[in-house]
């Protein structure tokens, strides 16, 4: 949303999860200067509350979710020519960024049926020789389901919050962590198909690494972050929020409480019924999806008019800039903090 602002930097306190604190907020981008005899006014197109730092430009991030969610791509649907552009849009990100193949190239292919599916995973080594053999999974899934129910004449799917906004905030934290090296860990940036399927891809993968004997750490799912909660509501929720103490440390490690318990979650069984299932099943280990999606948010789920122009781009830009210092601080924790809990 487009407001006028000066071009003073504003501080504000905002409050999230109930804890005050200070945030300072700044213009990342000025798009017109509006002069008249009584006035200069500041047309800004985006105001980002940051943290420590803002690492992430919204520019990409729209970019970036407006190719993946665009009629081009048809509605990724696996096995179809648009899930192949996103794949080699994804693939493109990596090579330009350094994010080398895992295997022997980015695609970790797979049959559902008749229908050839194919993961893309980038890798990313840490930077700790102890530590590097240990791995840390970010994932999310780039298909959607091609079609739905025509409204206007328009029948494609987009998937823009489900799930080009996880795969978006993937890609941003490999641009990120390829150019700091910030990751004492190994990371894998994975992105799957079919998981509209049934979690087909995500099966596939999992069950590779395992019987490769991966020491996986945790692994993080992201699913629909295009939109904000309510003000009153924490910035995001975590599927198995009970199975271990991951919110609690991610927490911890970005100095916010960002990552809550969602009783939603539970009662529908999500925990279950994203892609850190398949790693929970495999490996024992944190696995869990964390959204922004709380079925009061977006009405859109499964349908033509999950688009682009419906998601906030300044909420996103600020959920993957928040996420970075979380993030680092499990990649680059000392010693295993993060265990499951006896439930």
């Amino acid at each position: 949303m487009k407001k006028i602002f000066s071009l003073l930097v504003l501080v504000f306190i905002l409050s999230c999860g109930g804890q005050k604190q200070i945030i300072e907020t700044n213009p990342n981008k000025v798009e017109k200067v509006v002069e008249n005899t009584s006035e200069v006014q500041t047309e800004i197109t985006t105001n980002i509350p940051i943290g420590i730092k803002n690492h992430i430009n919204l520019e990409d991030v729209k970019t970036s979710l407006e190719y993946l969610a665009s009629d081009a791509l048809e509605g990724r649907n696996t096995g179809t020519k648009g899930i192949e552009k996103a794949a080699v849009y994804i693939e493109d990100i990596f090579k330009k960024n350094s994010i080398k193949p895992y295997f022997k190239t980015y695609r970790d292919s797979f049959n559902v049926k008749k229908i050839i599916g194919y993961n893309v995973v980038g890798y990313l080594e840490g930077n700790d020789a102890n530590l590097k053999n240990e791995f840390v999974i970010l994932g999310a899934h780039y298909d959607h389901i091609g079609t739905a129910k025509a409204v206007n004449g328009d029948e494609i799917a987009n998937g823009a919050n489900d799930d080009a906004s996880g795969t978006v905030a993937v890609l941003e934290w490999a641009k990120y962590f390829s150019k700091t090296k910030s990751n004492k860990r190994s990371v894998l940036f994975t992105l799957y198909s079919a998981e509209e399927m049934g979690l087909k891809g995500s099966e596939h993968l999992a069950e590779r690494l395992k019987k490769e004997n991966l020491d996986l750490y945790t692994m993080i799912n992201f699913e629909m972050i295009g939109v904000p909660r309510a003000e009153n509501e924490i910035m995001a929720y975590m599927s198995g929020y009970g199975k271990s103490n991951l919110a609690k440390q991610l927490n911890i490690y970005g100095g916010d409480d960002m990552i809550g318990f969602f009783p939603k979650a539970k009662e529908f069984n999500l925990f279950m019924r994203s892609d850190n299932y398949p790693f929970y099943q495999e490996f024992k280990v944190p696995a869990h999806a964390i959204s922004t999606f709380d079925f009061t948010n977006f009405d859109y789920y499964h349908h033509v008019d999950d688009e682009a122009d419906k998601m906030d781009f300044n909420h996103m830009t600020n959920f993957i800039n928040k996420m970075i210092p979380a993030l680092e601080g499990m990649i680059n924790a000392s010693f295993k903090e993060i265990k499951m809990n006896n439930e």
